[in-house]
């Protein structure tokens, strides 16, 4: 039986999005549509206030953990040499900076939040690839392919004792608030990361457990970029609540799209491989929900996934296998659930901004950022 924060059956949802790549939000009056939010301008804006402080920060870092973190964020490339590499979508420090003017404080307000959370993503980054064995990210050699495990290891951990440090710094009442926010976030990551390691050697999961583990890892850490700012600004225990509602909501929906990219993604834009997801037997959105729904393909997909977790060649699978586990997904109901399921988190997310007083501009621009997380390819 599905959770009872999903009131969508997998059963379902069987045509809507057939043959998509990702989740479309269906087309409505909202105030970011009202007023045009360049989103692109939204994005550039915080990674353009955040990374002088965040690469400040790196510098920091005693060698060569400041060269390997630099390689990390794309700063440099693998020999050392200046890169202007891809340095993500940049959406938490977007939504971090964007928190501080709810209290009509300004932007800059909000950086040292805005790097904080980043500094902390990347720590998750560095550490789920080498866990996940990912050998790419933003289309380059991960750091643990360039620099080694340990490097990995000791560069993560240092980016989250550098988050901690850039909040403290600040010295103020506000800036302990905040820090408070950041490592209950982390803690619930790493809980997240735990629990969708040991997923992945369980023949089943249920949605209810996915959406847990998918709540700690992506949208706790998103909640916090949403609420931080506001923190610095002086906001409420009420309005960083309900702003972290609308970033843990958002966070869900995030991540079920990447659940639909990391099975049918086009590698060219997500930069992974093809089948992602699917080749490291991660129990996904889609695979439970497609596991849950019942019904033929549904169990046929089960008894492929219990062999192959018994499989000593799974690793050389060819194309066409894993093509055809995707394709028993789809025709099981997964994809069009998640697609389902990711706009139904938007909508929570949405209404809870709602729930307290904002400027109309920076509510718009809270839709135009929610509605850019579920309508992407990477």
């Amino acid at each position: 039986m599905l959770d009872e924060r999903s009131e969508a059956d997998p059963r379902t949802f069987r045509t809507a999005t057939r043959g998509e790549t990702v989740p479309t939000v269906p087309p409505a009056s909202t105030a970011a549509r009202e007023t045009a939010v360049d989103v692109t301008a939204l994005l550039e804006r915080g990674r353009t206030l955040a990374t002088p402080v965040l690469r400040a920060a790196v510098d920091r870092l005693a060698p060569p953990m400041d060269t390997v973190a630099a390689y990390h964020f794309g700063w440099i490339d693998a020999e050392g040499n200046p890169a202007d590499g891809d340095g993500g979508k940049a959406v938490r420090p977007a939504l971090a900076v964007l928190s501080a003017e709810v209290t009509e404080a300004a932007p800059e307000v909000g950086i040292p939040g805005a790097v904080a959370v980043e500094l902390v993503h990347n720590f998750s980054l560095l550490h789920d690839d080498l866990m996940d064995g990912d050998e790419q990210r933003r289309h380059r050699d991960t750091v643990w392919k360039v620099h080694g495990p340990a490097q990995a290891i000791l560069v993560g951990d240092a980016l989250m004792a550098l988050a901690n440090e850039i909040l403290l710094e600040l010295g103020t009442v506000e800036a302990g608030r905040a820090t408070r926010r950041l490592t209950t976030a982390t803690r619930a990551l790493i809980d997240g990361q735990a629990q969708d390691i040991s997923y992945e050697h369980r023949d089943r999961v249920s949605v209810a457990e996915c959406l847990e583990m998918e709540g700690n890892k992506t949208g706790a850490l998103l909640a916090c970029a949403c609420s931080i700012g506001a923190v610095l600004g002086g906001a409420d225990d009420h309005t960083a609540d309900t702003l972290e509602k609308y970033g843990y909501h958002l966070g869900l929906a995030f991540q079920a799209v990447d659940d639909l990219l990391g099975i049918w993604g086009d590698p060219v834009a997500t930069g992974k491989q093809t089948w992602s997801d699917l080749r490291q037997r991660k129990k996904s959105l889609p695979v439970v929900a497609a596991l849950a729904a019942g019904g033929q393909a549904s169990e046929r997909l089960g008894e492929i996934l219990a062999a192959d977790a018994k499989s000593s060649d799974f690793e050389n699978f060819s194309e066409e296998e894993f093509a055809a586990r995707a394709a028993l997904i789809e025709e099981a109901g997964g994809r069009d659930w998640t697609a389902e399921e990711a706009r139904r988190q938007h909508r929570i997310a949405l209404d809870a901004l709602d729930e307290i007083r904002m400027p109309d501009r920076v509510r718009a621009q809270f839709v135009a950022l929610a509605d850019f997380v579920v309508v992407r390819k990477r």
